[in-house]
């Protein structure tokens, strides 16, 4: 049995079981090693040049190192694969593996590795042990240039400013320099968190009540505060002449019993200064618009006026909260 040498074991080790033929060969091995290891089934060719030393399935880390190893040194890991490395929650899970490469570059895509040349890397980018990964921003557009539905778009530029990823003014610097390549639906999104808006959900019920010729301006995410200028829950809406709160409920936010608790807390002390809540799923204002607008139009109608006497006040020198 062959023994490896010790610099290889470590090489090894730090990229998880994956090398390129490069590495290989650096560290004495040859061709016809390579080729008879992976014969045998020790081994397994996961891209071109790249090798991982073990079999099955990789994990995503495991893709993520051998695409970058593919791409070579200058490759930033961008879209999808790096909100996925990031921890969004509201990404759609993709095979693929996005990575950015110098304009010059020669490396082409192959098999999950999906290679795209750009003017200019992102100055941005955050450096790991392995690859860089390219700024939140930048993996946002770039993601939301590749998808071709607004839900998943607004999804992923919701949650990455309400969760503090990236904030409006380097999401819009990074969509200027995009252009107009593809870039219809970020913009689109981008104009509605802009506009107050924190989540997909919430810009479906915005896009739902936007042509009512019955409602007044409604307030998204606005701040509120009581006749003392105390500060009041923020709900996801609010019409003041009628004080009237709109509120988005996800399954995902209420998956906790502390998260359904804090949420009539919420109702309550909006309910208790005089505001009508009403509460609306995703999946209500996805597949019943017309009866989710119905119902705020006929409570904003039988209210209206009613937000004089209401002990509730919106600020509006405060940006969104």
């Amino acid at each position: 049995m062959r023994t490896h040498p010790p610099e290889f074991s470590e090489l090894a080790e730090r990229q998880q079981q994956i090398v390129s033929r490069a590495q290989l060969l650096a560290c004495g091995f040859d061709d016809m090693y390579l080729y008879r290891q992976t014969r045998r089934g020790l081994w397994q060719r996961v891209l071109p040049a790249t090798y991982a030393l073990v079999t099955g399935t990789l994990t995503d880390e495991q893709r993520r190192i051998s695409a970058a190893l593919y791409a070579g040194g200058e490759a930033q890991l961008t879209s999808l694969a790096a909100l996925s490395w990031y921890g969004f929650r509201q990404s759609p899970r993709s095979d693929d593996v996005h990575l950015i490469v110098p304009h010059h570059a020669r490396r082409t895509s192959a098999g999950y590795a999906v290679i795209s040349r750009a003017l200019a890397l992102d100055g941005r980018a955050r450096a790991t042990p392995l690859y860089p990964v390219c700024s939140p921003a930048r993996a946002v557009v770039d993601a939301a240039r590749d998808l071709r539905q607004l839900r998943p778009v607004r999804a992923i530029v919701a949650e990455a400013v309400q969760r503090g990823y990236a904030d409006l003014t380097s999401l819009d610097e990074e969509i200027r320099r995009a252009r107009r390549s593809r870039t219809a639906l970020i913009r689109k999104a981008f104009a509605e968190v802009a506009a107050g808006v924190r989540s997909a959900p919430e810009a479906e019920l915005r896009e739902c009540l936007a042509d009512s010729g019955v409602l007044s301006e409604i307030h998204w995410n606005p701040r509120l505060l009581d006749a003392n200028g105390a500060s009041l829950p923020t709900p996801d809406g609010y019409l003041a002449d009628a004080a009237v709160a709109l509120e988005v409920d996800s399954q995902e936010y209420h998956f906790r019993p502390a998260d359904w608790t804090r949420t009539l807390d919420r109702h309550n002390e909006l309910s208790r200064l005089g505001v009508l809540v009403l509460h609306f799923t995703p999946a209500q204002i996805r597949r019943e618009p017309r009866r989710v607008r119905r119902t705020v139009e006929d409570a904003y109608d039988s209210r209206r006026g009613f937000g004089a006497t209401a002990r509730v006040r919106v600020d509006r020198s405060a940006p969104p909260a």
